[in-house]
């Protein structure tokens, strides 16, 4: 059991946040397939107060959702302040997180995400201010620094916890190295031994031995999971089961792979319509075919599709094919 100030988390696997990925529909397949923390698509401070009717949707949490945070970036400390006051009033979230990780450059030049690991002094400001106002327990996710010349993950996290900060998660990778190379897991077991709120490691966990090494290696109190669950669900219910009961489940057939897949398209389309739904459907239904024997070739032709009864068509005649 994890405490976020009042919140109890009862689990060990989070599920990341991911912008076009985490909406309403994967968050409860992720909750469901045993993640105890879910998180929004990160949301934009100056989107909230400018009354985005999009990011106001992207709010929008069902009950049995809870508990699930809602991530916020901003660079600006007015912006921030008054954004935080929005979701105290218009989010059922449990918790508001704060993105100091996303190295994407369009987040970077607005002086949000990863650009905060450039200056500790600001960021504990408006950290410090966005605790003050909020209504929420305050989390924070970053990463190790700017690049490999100027990491700072452990003194930034002692500034969070000062500043209020309930929970601290670490992606263990420079802004500089986006998404390639390792991740670097000394940094997590030095943050956990500098703080006294809970740490998540995040990176390179795709099966439970990645878990394993993880929690072996920094003592952190929960992982989080992004890439390695896309397509990939069970992933949160194997590692949660392993460290509550040490038994490994079973991977899912490929029958079950599809199955959820297309339920995942069917939910997909009702929240977003099927024209928008189908186009992001396309990424999921590969990613639940990675893998798969002989799967290349339907994997080009679900790019093209364009409607919910060409997708289920395309995968049930893969299905068929590869049971005979």
């Amino acid at each position: 059991m994890i405490k976020i100030d009042n919140i109890e988390i009862d689990g060990f696997v989070f599920c990341a946040p991911m912008a076009g990925i985490t909406n309403k529909v994967y968050r409860k397949i992720a909750k469901e397939f045993g993640a105890s923390l879910t998180y929004t698509e990160m949301v934009s401070d100056k989107a909230l107060v400018y009354k985005s009717d999009n990011t106001y949707k992207m709010m929008e949490i069902d009950e049995e959702e809870h508990p699930v945070a809602i991530q916020l970036f901003g660079g600006e400390e007015e912006f921030l302040v008054e954004a935080t006051k929005i979701i105290n009033k218009k989010s059922s979230a449990d918790i508001l997180d704060i993105n100091m990780g996303c190295p994407v450059t369009k987040v970077i030049r607005s002086k949000a995400g990863s650009y905060w690991l450039k200056d500790l002094d600001s960021a504990y400001e408006k950290v410090k201010a966005i605790v003050e106002v909020s209504e929420k327990p305050v989390t924070v996710k970053l990463r190790l620094g700017w690049n490999k010349e100027s990491i700072n993950v452990v003194e930034m996290a002692k500034l969070m916890e000062k500043a209020g900060v309930k929970l601290i998660c670490v992606h263990a990778r420079t802004k500089n190295q986006y998404y390639s190379g390792y991740a670097d897991y000394s940094y997590i077991k030095k943050v956990k031994e500098a703080v006294n709120i809970p740490v998540v490691g995040n990176g390179d966990i795709k099966s439970i031995d990645d878990a394993i090494r993880m929690k072996t290696e920094t003592n952190c109190d929960a992982v989080m999971i992004g890439r390695g669950a896309l397509g990939n669900p069970w992933l949160f219910k194997q590692i949660d089961h392993y460290f509550k009961t040490g038994e490994r489940l079973d991977d899912p057939s490929i029958r079950e792979k599809i199955t959820l897949c297309l339920r995942h398209a069917r939910e997909l389309c009702e929240l977003k319509g099927e024209e928008v739904g189908i186009k992001e459907m396309r990424s999921h239904a590969c990613w639940y075919l990675k893998g798969q024997e002989g799967a290349n070739n339907v994997k080009i032709m679900i790019n093209k599709t364009n409607t919910y009864e060409e997708l289920e068509r395309l995968l049930n005649d893969y299905l068929e094919g590869v049971d005979r």
